[in-house]
C-alpha cells in the first residue's frame, strides 16, 4: 500500500475564530486545484481519501478527490493534530485491498505521522508545507517502522507538475 500524505491548502487566518471552521482561502482553493492537477501527473489513480474533520482538510480532500474522479471522502478522527499516529491503523486495516490511500490532515501531525511510519520515532523528523504532499511505501501492515519514503514535494514543486 502507498499512503499519499498531503497537507490543507491555504486557510483563513486562525485569529478570526474557531480553528476547526477555518476555511480555505480563494487562494487556497486555487492552489489545492494546482496541486491536485500536478498530482495527477505522479500519481494516477487514488482507492480511498481520508482526511481530518477541520473544514479546511476537509475541503481540501475534496478538491483532491474530484480531481480523481469524485472520490467519496471519509472523515478520519485520528488525522486531527493531536491524535496518536498509531490510531490511523483502524481506519488504513480495512483498506489493506487499496493499492493508494490519501490522507488530508494538518503539521505538524503529519510530519510526525510520516516519521513514525518511516522509523517508529516518536517526534517529527519531516516537514510538510501547505498544499505540500509526501508519499510513503508501506511493507505489509501499516504500523511503527513498515514505511518507505518515496518523495516529498513542496505545493510549488506539485503545482509546476500539473503546468
Amino acid at each position: 500500500m502507498q499512503i499519499l500524505v498531503i497537507r490543507h491548502g491555504t486557510a483563513e487566518d486562525a485569529a478570526n475564530g474557531d480553528d476547526a471552521r477555518r476555511e480555505l482561502t480563494k487562494a487556497g482553493r486555487k492552489e489545492m486545484k494546482e496541486v491536485a492537477a500536478g498530482l495527477k501527473t505522479i500519481i494516477e489513480s487514488i482507492d480511498a481519501i481520508g482526511a481530518s474533520p477541520l473544514v479546511r482538510a476537509q475541503q481540501t480532500a475534496e478538491i483532491v478527490a474530484k480531481a480523481y474522479g469524485d472520490l467519496s471522502v471519509d472523515t478520519v478522527d485520528t488525522l486531527t493534530p493531536d491524535s496518536d499516529p498509531s490510531e490511523l491503523g483502524d481506519w488504513l486495516a480495512p483498506l489493506a485491498w487499496a493499492e493508494v490511500v490519501a490522507i488530508v490532515g494538518h503539521e505538524p501531525h503529519l510530519g510526525h505521522l510520516v516519521t513514525w511510519f518511516m522509523t517508529g520515532a516518536g517526534n517529527s523528523r519531516v516537514a510538510l508545507s501547505k498544499g505540500g504532499a509526501a508519499l510513503l511505501e508501506l511493507s505489509g501492515r501499516p504500523t511503527a517502522g513498515s514505511g518507505t519514503l518515496q518523495w516529498l514535494l513542496t505545493r510549488s514543486q506539485l503545482r509546476h507538475l500539473g503546468e
